[in-house]
């Protein structure tokens, strides 16, 4: 018989999600209730396929608030795999070494949580009598600025040897570096797979040896969008490894653009719109649809949207609902048209948006103030947050040139509008 595993990471069981429940509280309780739902179907695949062993190759918390239900939960479906005879083999993550709770708990006895010494364990044989041996690496601290690659031990001879790892890469994060290492240094140590965590995004990064970073299996907001899932893995009588992924997402988040070019009028927007969702809808496989619109194109309807973008979100949301399981998570307009081409007889305010766009958005005063605007704003937020928005001074400076303009359109859109809405 082969030997099968699961291969995942990251899953920062019950992360908040404050943003998201400001906006929409019940949109907000889906998503906060996904992690562990994605972690309950990881355990109803791992028995339904009757693999041998789950590898959780870090950050299964999500740091310091990590509470005793949330613990609990956890030793839950550990117990659902030991009653099913199924090993888990776990690393600490970053954001793991960061719990208090995580250092105290006793796991069931299938459960191997590796220490920072990188001592193999051996965790079946195939058919033939060949071993599969497993190598892991905890993070005793939050940082590890250095390569945990040296601690490793070499492979067990004339064994199948996999090596789980919580790394960045060399320069493969937008965060802070951690346990970095490179593709050409683990292919060097002769393990047959490398489960790899702290990438949120899925990349197998090699075939022969496996070098695969799973993502998380469910996104928690805009930023980690995409189909979520894990790694199956079989390694084969003739220790040839093969893997395919299977989605286990809750709730998929996607990027949504819908070009509204050529329409003039609400309901064409609305359809055009339904078009687009319905679609990614059917994309989603069973998963909730988490949406961002971003409405874009020339057309008469832009002043419009802008100026009633209250009315837009609750028609685009009514519109969602209707698909069900589908959610407006936000709008984006950078739709275009000129006063005259939305049918609006405003003289002044098509001289007011020149001299808004020419003499005032790129003043060095106006820029100085806004830079002071969005610096209050960016101390408030997360580091990983303020890297997202504003990375370095080339981004910083195109996000005041957006919200410059975006801030003038929807002004004068309101002006512009003002006697239509009359």
């Amino acid at each position: 018989m082969p030997f099968r595993f699961i291969h995942t990471a990251d899953l920062h069981l019950d992360s908040p999600l404050s943003s998201l429940a400001l906006r929409n509280a019940e949109l907000g309780d889906l998503v906060r209730g996904a992690t562990r739902k994605a972690l309950s179907r990881i355990v109803d695949l791992a028995i339904g396929e009757a693999v041998d062993a789950v590898l959780i190759a870090g950050d299964l918390y999500d740091g310091a608030q990590t509470s005793m239900a949330t613990a609990l939960f956890l030793m839950g479906e550990m117990r659902r795999l030991e009653t099913a005879g199924i090993r888990v083999f776990l690393i600490r993550g970053n954001h793991d070494a960061q719990s208090q709770i995580t250092r105290e708990l006793t796991f069931p006895p299938n459960v191997h949580l590796f220490d920072g010494r990188g001592k193999p364990v051996k965790a079946g044989a195939l058919e033939n009598g060949r071993e599969i041996h497993v190598h892991g690496v905890s993070f005793a601290q939050p940082h590890a600025p250095a390569s945990l690659l040296p601690t490793f031990r070499a492979p067990v001879a004339d064994a199948v040897n996999i090596g789980m790892l919580h790394t960045s890469l060399a320069g493969g994060s937008r965060h802070d570096p951690y346990a970095p290492t490179s593709v050409p240094d683990l292919v060097a140590h002769g393990f047959d797979y490398w489960a790899l965590g702290h990438i949120h995004q899925r990349r197998v990064h090699q075939e022969r040896p496996w070098i695969v970073m799973p993502g998380n299996p469910q996104g928690r907001d805009i930023n980690e969008g995409g189909a979520k899932g894990v790694t199956l893995a079989t390694v084969g009588e003739d220790g040839v490894i093969t893997c395919e992924e299977r989605p286990v997402a809750v709730a998929v988040f996607e990027r949504l653009s819908v070009d509204l070019s050529g329409t003039d009028d609400w309901p064409g927007m609305l359809d055009r719109t339904e078009v687009v969702l319905a679609k990614a809808r059917e994309a989603a496989n069973g998963a909730h649809l988490v949406a961002r619109l971003a409405m874009t194109g020339a057309t008469p309807l832009a002043w419009r949207l802008r100026r009633d973008e209250d009315l837009l979100l609750g028609e685009v949301q009514n519109l969602a609902a209707s698909l069900g399981e589908c959610w407006i998570e936000a709008v984006e307009l950078t739709v275009s048209a000129s006063l005259a081409d939305a049918g609006v007889d405003a003289g002044p305010v098509n001289e007011l948006a020149r001299l808004m766009r020419e003499d005032v958005v790129t003043t060095h005063a106006y820029r100085a103030e806004l830079r002071e605007a969005l610096a209050d704003v960016l101390r408030q937020l997360p580091k990983e947050a303020r890297s997202l928005l504003a990375g370095d001074e080339a981004a910083e400076e195109a996000l005041l040139s957006d919200l410059a303009l975006d801030g003038s359109d929807a002004v004068l859109a309101r002006l512009g509008g003002e006697g239509e809405r009359a």
